[in-house]
């Protein structure tokens, strides 16, 4: 973690849909982590993707967040005023233009139908492009990076060639993220665990831009009875204070609680899910 008063937390979701219950206890984390160490509590609308992103989702996730009990230090920070700030960024960082489809790439490195492939740098050495819109990718030459996670210890990764700047001029999540986080003096990033596989990406941009890496603490989803994970379409599923207090380990089922009270018994060095 950052020293002194630069631990600040942020909870940071995306308009596209309603927040659910497993949204909504990372919010919870998210601010509990935060409050106990005396920080700051920041909020972010990562509104990226214009095609998904919406007003009446946004103003419904933070009525959301109020009707916890929970609050927030400063304005509202929304991703999409920020496009030429995550330019200045990508502007610092060694890149090359791709204009490879998905498609190319799971061919190139040979993965499995619809997996993730690690990039193979085709276009790496090339000039020009086959007359389609280009992504920029950054050239991260093979670069191993490891960082240490409060739940899940020790993790360490060879960073591809990912995305910086989409195709349709759109700043990448990985990129956009770490320089908002910088800008904003987060020190704390309490997040879901499915994003624990890219957070190497980001503690390479954050060194290559010269940004000091924050404390890490990926927490648990919430999944369905059938271990799969929820989606904003599952809507608020037992998306009660109660409720997550009691799968939190911060009180009994059915107990009566505040955010106040959670905040008491809550230990950040000593959780643990």
């Amino acid at each position: 973690m950052l020293s002194g008063v630069h631990a600040d937390g942020r909870y940071a979701p995306s308009p596209s849909g309603p927040l659910h219950a497993g949204n909504l206890r990372t919010a919870l984390l998210a601010w509990l982590f935060a409050r106990s160490q005396g920080a700051k509590f920041r909020l972010r609308i990562e509104d990226l993707d214009p095609q998904r992103s919406r007003l009446e989702h946004e103003a419904g996730q933070l009525a959301d967040l109020r009707a916890l009990g929970l609050d927030w230090d400063g304005p509202v920070v929304r991703q999409s005023e920020r496009r030429e700030r995550h330019r200045q960024a990508l502007e610092q960082l060694p890149t090359y233009h791709c204009w490879c489809t998905r498609a190319e790439i799971r061919e190139a490195a040979r993965a499995p139908h619809g997996g993730e492939a690690p990039y193979p740098g085709t276009c790496r050495r090339r000039k020009d492009g086959p007359g389609r819109p280009a992504a920029i990718r950054l050239d991260a030459q093979g670069a191993r990076v490891g960082f240490t996670d409060r739940l899940h210890g020790h993790a360490e990764a060879t960073v591809d060639d990912f995305v910086l700047w989409r195709k349709d001029h759109v700043p990448s999540y990985n990129l956009a993220v770490v320089v908002d986080d910088a800008d904003a003096g987060i020190g704390e990033v309490v997040r879901g665990e499915d994003l624990l596989e890219t957070t190497p990406r980001q503690v390479l941009l954050q060194r290559l831009l010269g940004f000091e890496t924050p404390s890490y603490a990926h927490v648990p989803l919430v999944l369905r009875p059938d271990g799969s994970r929820l989606t904003k379409r599952d809507g608020d599923q037992a998306g009660t204070l109660e409720w997550m207090a009691a799968s939190l380990g911060l009180a009994d089922a059915g107990e009566p609680v505040t955010p106040g009270l959670l905040l008491s018994r809550f230990d950040p060095l000593g959780w643990r899910p």
